[in-house]
């Protein structure tokens, strides 16, 4: 399973950015898929995630209201949409994916940057 995390950019206070993670190499309605973030000096932390079927979502406290996740399952692809962007979203975000059995994140994309200048 491969994952590639794209979309990330440079953004002023407020803006929206679009992140997409595809998929590749398994079956991607067997994966729930997730985003974390990484902001510099920082711990990585939860973003997003949904499940396999997209029924169910998650979404960290810091982002709940601004941001929302979605996949296409026809296209092997999530989406992170970001609203409303603070300075403190600013962090490396990076998508993993896993089989509906598993707890932690088997699969991880690279990470693409996203600034938000204020």
């Amino acid at each position: 399973v491969q994952l590639q995390a794209c979309g990330g950019g440079v953004v002023q206070t407020g803006g929206s950015l679009r992140l997409s993670c595809i998929f590749s190499g398994g079956v991607f309605s067997d994966y729930g898929v997730g985003w974390l973030r990484q902001a510099p000096g920082k711990e990585r932390e939860p973003v997003a995630s949904i499940s396999t079927t997209g029924m169910h979502t998650t979404y960290g406290e810091s982002v709940k209201g601004r941001f929302t996740i979605s996949r296409d399952n026809a296209r092997d692809t999530v989406y992170l949409q970001m609203d409303s962007l603070k300075p403190e979203d600013t962090a490396v975000y990076f998508c993993a994916a896993k089989t509906r059995m598993r707890v932690v994140w088997e699969h991880w994309g690279k990470g693409t940057l996203v600034t938000v200048s204020s």
